[in-house]
């Protein structure tokens, strides 16, 4: 995860750069300024299709760089769209093609991999050559191999409304509407982010349906198709690949199947079916492998205590035996009515560590993997409120928990974002932001990229 400023020039350029460095970093950070009007204070929001422009900055503050520098102050603002201007009469890719002009295209995009992608709209707006980089989605594979990660956490107080909030920056960001379906939203939905794309699942009459978003475009579309469509599923994702497992069909029987979802191909693959069958389970990656928690089997309204583990070494699932009993409220809880059924375990890993949310108890509890233990380590935010384990979000952030919720109220309530980085001690909640807003969490995610 990036911390602290971010930098559009990297800090290791070459000595003969160094001058020339100090200035196009001047000339980027106008970027950085026009963003810093829309940035949250405790409360605001900012969008996240930035309309500033690079020459807007450049009118009201850095005309006296320009005539100062004007060999050095590099932005292109005005360069042609057609794919004809890229190329000179040689055939030979022209120096638009370099991006930052002076540094060369590879050392341009050495120095946009290091600014964070709440940024990157921006830089988008400079033209055309940075407006097809970002949309490529080179920077983000480029980010992948180098290890540069910002995670994001992605959720929704509102049936079509979705927001994102980067908990580094504590920057607000408003998602396009998604397109309005009545049917899919009477119905409950599962949302995985994976690689650059949100994905939103949910059930139609007769079918189901996903709604993908992508950060490249800032765009919803519908119309992906799984092998063996599903809802109510356990599901995780490790980079640009996801695992969804079990859940219902279209015809309301539980499934024990189970397939991958590459973000990068678009494709689903069929893996190997799990040992039981299971809908409302949840789903994690530890120790890059696929577990599957919880959830209701076939016939029983009890909840399963046996947890499953994938290896995509071997293609072999593995039941673990009580992997996850008395899930909540102590170890009798084993049986709901159907109109008070619990939600899906509230679990999350962060550092190949799980972690689980007892909602009853507003207990936080770690995994002992070498003696299939749980044991409580300390409580959850005062202000993390449910209905059976509903309309609470508890998700691994990057190196932290994140626990999304808040109290309710008539005529609405307020959303809490507290955030705590784990270590040998109890748990001391963090609050990142408190926001006026539907306090019922339907879907959370997080995408890391």
């Amino acid at each position: 995860m990036l911390e602290g400023p971010s930098y559009l020039v990297s800090r290791n350029l070459p000595s003969s750069c160094e001058q020339e460095s100090k200035w196009i970093y001047n000339a980027f950070r106008v970027i950085e300024l026009s963003n810093s009007k829309h940035r949250l204070e405790d409360h605001g929001e900012i969008p996240l299709r930035k309309s500033c422009k690079v020459q807007d900055a450049l009118d009201q503050g850095s005309r006296q760089l320009v005539k100062d520098f004007p060999n050095i102050f590099v932005i292109q603002t005005n360069q042609p769209d057609d794919h004809d201007h890229y190329q000179n009469h040689t055939g030979a890719r022209s120096d638009t093609c370099s991006l930052i002009h002076q540094l060369g295209r590879d050392i341009s995009i050495n120095c946009l991999l290091r600014c964070s992608r709440s940024d990157y709209g921006s830089i988008a707006s400079v033209n055309q050559n940075f407006r097809s980089l970002i949309r490529s989605g080179e920077l983000y594979r480029l980010r992948r191999e180098m290890g540069i990660v910002e995670h994001w956490v992605y959720f929704s107080c509102n049936l079509l409304e979705w927001k994102a909030f980067d908990p580094i920056h504590r920057r607000w960001m408003n998602l396009p509407q998604m397109p309005d379906n009545n049917c899919f939203m009477c119905a409950d939905k599962e949302s995985l982010a994976v690689g650059t794309e949100l994905l939103v699942f949910g059930k139609e009459i007769t079918s189901h349906v996903i709604y993908r978003y992508d950060i490249l475009t800032n765009t919803w579309s519908s119309g992906m198709r799984m092998n063996n469509p599903r809802c109510l599923f356990g599901s995780a994702s490790l980079g640009e690949v996801a695992i969804l497992a079990g859940g219902c069909d279209p015809l309301g029987n539980i499934l024990n199947s189970a397939e991958l979802y590459n973000s990068e191909t678009g494709t689903w693959v069929t893996l190997p079916s799990m040992n039981k069958a299971r809908k409302m389970c949840s789903g994690v990656f530890m120790d890059n492998k696929f577990y599957v928690i919880g959830g209701m089997g076939v016939g029983t309204s009890r909840s399963l205590t046996c947890g499953e583990v994938y290896d995509m070494t071997t293609r072999t699932w593995t039941v673990i035996p009580d992997m996850f009993p008395g899930c909540n409220g102590g170890v009798e809880v084993t049986e709901a009515p159907a109109a008070v059924a619990e939600a899906p375990p509230l679990v999350a890993v962060v550092n190949n560590v799980l972690y689980a949310a007892d909602y009853a108890q507003k207990e936080v509890r770690r995994y002992k993997k070498d003696r299939n233990l749980w044991v409580s380590i300390g409580r959850l935010p005062d202000q993390a409120v449910s209905m059976n384990g509903w309309g609470l979000a508890f998700r691994a952030c990057g190196d932290r928990l994140i626990v999304i919720g808040g109290p309710r109220g008539l005529g609405g309530g307020v959303i809490e974002l507290n955030s705590w980085i784990p270590d040998e001690g109890p748990p001391h909640w963090d609050l990142l932001v408190q926001k006026r807003s539907g306090s019922f969490v339907y879907n959370c995610t997080v995408m890391g990229c």
